[in-house]
């Protein structure tokens, strides 16, 4: 199978979707793979360390499209890169659907073989390709937040662990998933005073055994998301639902009983935010002041450290990756359900079901568009 790799446009985004040790491994599997020049040096990789890995470059995005079978890329592609699209393509990325309708229908348009990195759930429900950057962005959520309670940035001015004979800063997480837990461990670490709300009781356990007494554990209900918030200095929002638009948890009329310079850090704003007052920002201008209260909103939060993120990232999607370009989709989906639960779109069809709901469209089944086992 021919396999691209283009360098990535969306706002200060560095990463690159495979790396020469990626390009080495599908070489040795004896598929050819073409990047574009440039691609990989915002995350550290030099285009004569693809060269030695096998890689053909190409001087332009256009013709990597053009030429290949596969498209491995990081993040979800952009309005100009629709054009791109054509029937059979399989893109293999980030897609985000269910918070861009407008990218489905370009994709569902092309009829392009569609396959995200955020669905594609393992057997014991695990989400593989989403972990590494989720580990990623709960961590720097504590970064960003603590440095946006700055004053220069309308925050507070308090330091997020306090100094002798001062209040350390309250700290709310909500959602304790993968986001939500390494988030709370850099918090923790800073020595903040961490509440952390989740709707599952049994993560809710698992999270006070692993803390103790540096967290406080709490369900997450409207009523104690109002009372946790009025003394709240930074709160990280982290729920998911795989595919799915995220819940409003973080409501606007909240804001007002909130502290002046209070951090909102909104890492689900990537499937439409858990802030009804949240809108998607970037690194270039990463905050805004909604009542009083600053919104760090940014799409691709781990792009501010490519080096870890791409490394981080194609360790996991490279064994995927290998799978579709050895057997093609279909027969990879059919060996590997796995490998299904991340399709979806399909030749002009929605696949996802979540994706489907969110924007009121049909839904349908994969295993029959491939023609394999109801099974699937």
């Amino acid at each position: 199978m021919k396999i691209g790799c283009v360098k990535e446009i969306k706002n200060n985004e560095f990463r690159v979707g495979l790396t020469p040790d990626n390009v080495a491994s599908y070489v040795a599997a004896g598929h050819e793979v073409y990047i574009e020049k440039s691609a990989g040096v915002g995350s550290g990789f030099a285009d004569d360390e693809y060269v030695s890995a096998g890689a053909t470059m190409i001087d332009n995005a256009a013709d990597v499209w053009s030429s290949v079978d596969m498209m491995v890329k990081v993040k979800e592609p952009l309005e100009e890169e629709y054009g791109f699209f054509r029937e059979g393509l399989i893109l293999y990325t980030y897609l985000h659907l269910a918070a861009d309708e407008k990218q489905m229908d370009a994709l569902l348009d092309g009829k392009v073989k569609a396959v995200a990195y955020e669905t594609l759930q393992e057997t014991d429900n695990s989400l593989p390709l989403l972990a590494p950057m989720s580990q990623i962005a709960g961590r720097l959520s504590i970064q960003e937040g603590a440095k946006y309670l700055e004053k220069r940035f309308g925050g507070e001015g308090i330091l997020l662990a306090g100094v002798p004979g001062t209040p350390k800063a309250n700290v709310v997480i909500l959602g304790g998933g993968t986001v939500g837990l390494n988030a709370c461990k850099i918090a923790v670490g800073m020595g903040a005073n961490v509440t952390i709300l989740d709707i599952n009781l049994k993560r809710l356990e698992e999270l006070d055994n692993l803390f103790g007494a540096h967290i406080q554990t709490l369900v997450s209900t409207d009523s104690n998301i109002e009372r946790v918030l009025k003394d709240a200095d930074l709160v990280i929002g982290s729920v998911l639902i795989p595919g799915a638009s995220t819940p409003k948890l973080f409501k606007k009329k909240y804001l007002p009983e909130m502290k002046d310079g209070a951090v909102f850090v909104d890492v689900a704003i990537d499937q439409g935010g858990c802030g009804e007052t949240s809108r998607v920002t970037t690194h270039d201008n990463p905050v805004y002041i909604e009542d009083g209260v600053v919104h760090y909103c940014v799409g691709n939060m781990p792009g501010a450290v490519p080096r870890t993120s791409t490394i981080a990232l194609t360790n996991a999607t490279l064994r995927y990756g290998l799978q579709i370009a050895e057997n093609g989709l279909e027969e990879a989906c059919k060996k590997n359900e796995v490998i299904a639960s991340g399709v979806n779109c399909y030749l002009g069809k929605i696949t996802n079901e979540n994706v489907a709901k969110a924007h009121g469209r049909k839904y349908s089944e994969l295993a029959p568009l491939m023609w394999l086992s109801p099974l699937l």
